[in-house]
């Protein structure tokens, strides 16, 4: 399972960040004494925080060595949109020309990735690659309309109608629609701006996040959406080389082939970051830092859960804050986490816990707000964690149903209904002998040393005794 990777990966990243004597920066400068050379750097995966990261530290790097071009090699099924828009202002804002190439064959730019390409002053593609379905998913919606909803009565609700509802009377849009509606004309126009930025097919580029069109490279190239398709980076130099491209108010002629590549990978920091801003993970992580405390109050003194839990739960809550999240989803997932832990810590015969179980479920599907590829809750992940608390709530809930029908084995209900054996005995007082301890006792009148006796009640320090008709009396 791909969680699991994650969690490997996120593993390796700590270590290696925790063997890191060197600043990360550093473990690529091996070439910058070596003259001008063309920086490259990967775009793959889901866009997110990391990615962000990533671009702006390559970005930072092809400035300060004053690389002729930067080649952002993007394989990527789209992102978080605000990821995308702070990676599409770091390109603008490069004083590095930047190269978009989606590459290798078989790699697509698709949803995010189509905008980013759009944002590079050179965009390329390499055969048997396509790029676009921009359109945006409503963030904490359902794709293609509310579930029970017969989505054709809102296409007919506005067709042969303008953007204003047509014959100047403004259009009624449910509220979901007008969301929608919002979102995608953001999107248009971002798209757009960009696409008139490098005079490329600003009608294709809408077309893409309105009906999610795609392009294969070589009808992209045909249809001015892309500049270039080439099959590996020397054609790719080569091709590029002589463009002239405009920097701020400044036009540059770029002149790349031929020159060696310096490629720039993630740094442990960002890597370690990558993995942490997989909400599967760091759902898994809370979970994990919960029941490491709970463990350490359980065994106060054991150190080691109390230590770990501490750490799990602060990472997880750091890689939360870095996601669309929803506070709703957080706070059922800690209400259910609560209940959990006063079930066990009190049982409540399963009403608290399973109560607790129901909110967590609930909690962790609606916890990220976001249809993005790559940045989803695994129902999976959630059916997993639900059964193994659920198996430890039951555990629990057994547990405390044997010691409640289990006999008190200490204090005042302990020494209620026991025998105990008269010692010494005068009027309605004296001495008896109970559980292998010498007790003063009060009671009938009439009883004598060695008979046997059944303790009542537990008055102070005093038993109160009953001589029982069924029980054996014996004679000294």
């Amino acid at each position: 399972m791909s969680v699991f990777k994650q969690l490997r990966r996120l593993i390796a990243a700590a270590a290696a960040l925790a063997a890191a004597t060197v600043p990360a920066a550093t473990q690529t400068d091996t070439s910058a004494s070596a003259g001008p050379a063309l920086v490259m750097a990967a775009i793959e995966g889901p866009i997110g925080p990391a990615t962000v990261r990533h671009v702006k530290r390559v970005i930072a790097l092809a400035e300060e060595r004053q690389a002729p071009a930067l080649v952002l090699r993007l394989n990527t099924p789209g992102g978080l949109a605000d990821a995308m828009r702070e990676i599409i202002s770091e390109i603008i804002a490069s004083k590095v020309p930047v190269i978009g190439y989606v590459a290798p064959a078989g790699a697509h730019a698709a949803s995010a990735g189509t905008y980013i390409l759009y944002a590079t002053h050179v965009a390329a593609m390499a055969p048997a690659t396509n790029l676009g379905a921009a359109t945006p998913v409503q963030i904490g919606g359902f794709p293609g309309g509310l579930p029970g909803r017969d989505n054709k009565e809102k296409d007919t609700d506005t067709k042969g109608k303008g953007a204003d509802g047509g014959e100047g009377q403004p259009g009624t849009l449910a509220p979901e629609d007008a969301m929608t509606a919002k979102i995608t004309n953001d999107s248009v126009a971002l798209i757009r701006g960009l696409a008139d930025l490098h005079g490329r097919n600003a009608d294709w580029a809408e077309k893409a996040v309105r009906e999610a069109a795609s392009l294969p490279s070589g009808k992209a190239l045909e249809m001015n959406v892309i500049d270039i398709v080439a099959r590996d980076l020397a054609e790719l130099q080569e091709a590029v080389a002589g463009r002239t491209v405009e920097i701020g108010r400044v036009k540059r002629t770029l002149d790349i082939a031929g020159l060696p590549v310096e490629t720039i990978e993630m740094d442990t920091v960002t890597r370690l970051l990558s993995v942490l801003s997989n909400p599967n993970v760091a759902l898994i992580l809370m979970m994990i830092g919960v029941y490491g405390l709970i463990f350490e109050f359980w065994n106060p003194g054991a150190i080691v859960p109390g230590v770990v839990g501490a750490i799990c739960l602060t990472l997880g809550l750091y890689a939360l804050n870095m996601l669309p999240f929803t506070y709703a989803g957080l706070a059922l997932i800690g209400l259910g986490i609560a209940f959990m832990v006063v079930e066990a810590m009190t049982p409540t015969i399963g009403v608290l816990g399973f109560g607790g179980l129901i909110a967590f479920v609930l909690g962790a599907s609606m916890l990220i707000d976001t249809d993005a590829p790559g940045f989803q809750i695994s129902w999976w992940l959630v059916g997993t964690l639900a059964v193994l608390t659920g198996a430890v709530l039951i555990l629990v809930l057994g547990f405390a149903i044997r010691t409640y029908r289990r006999a008190p084995v200490s204090g005042r209900a302990r020494m209620i209904g026991t025998a105990a054996n008269v010692l010494e005995w005068r009027g309605n007082e004296g001495f008896v002998w109970v559980e292998g301890e010498r007790w003063h006792a009060t009671g009938a009148s009439d009883l004598n040393a060695g008979e046997t006796v059944l303790v009542h009640n537990v008055d102070g320090l005093t038993l109160i005794v009953d001589a029982p008709s069924d029980v054996p009396q014996e004679r000294s």
